[in-house]
């Protein structure tokens, strides 16, 4: 059964998946960036400038897997809400936790112009689930 839904909102492609887990807890790992190589498929290690936090105006560099390392910069970031942020000053994902009843929609968008990212979307969420769930035990 397929648990991961495309879409379109807020002007970007969407991957989003609705979690029976705690929203704070989804928002913890997303907002982790040492949790970024265990649930992002692209990225093999990643960490803020200055050993800080992620927050407005952040800046750090992840490694991707083919281990070239890219500056980022979080370009917009409400707090329990949603980050997003530009990747080699390209703008790049969107991540949200949406509150539902019974917990949360975690939803991942990509730019207009980036249809193809969308099946990394649907890798990270589940495994973001997973990682959400270890944390709320």
């Amino acid at each position: 059964m397929l648990r991961v839904r495309a879409g379109f909102r807020h002007g970007m492609w969407t991957a989003e998946l609705r979690m029976t887990v705690d929203p704070e807890t989804v928002w913890s790992v997303i907002t982790d960036v040492r949790s970024w190589p265990r649930w992002g498929p692209t990225i093999s290690a990643a960490r803020v400038d200055g050993g800080g936090t992620l927050t407005a105006g952040a800046r750090g560099t992840i490694t991707t897997v083919a281990g070239v390392p890219l500056g980022f910069e979080i370009t917009d970031f409400v707090e329990r809400q949603r980050w997003s942020w530009k990747v080699a000053g390209v703008d790049a994902t969107r991540h949200e936790v949406i509150r539902v009843p019974g917990g949360c929609v975690l939803s991942f968008g990509a730019p207009v112009w980036a249809p193809g990212y969308l099946p990394v979307l649907a890798l990270a969420l589940p495994r973001i689930e997973g990682i959400s769930l270890e944390r709320g035990l």
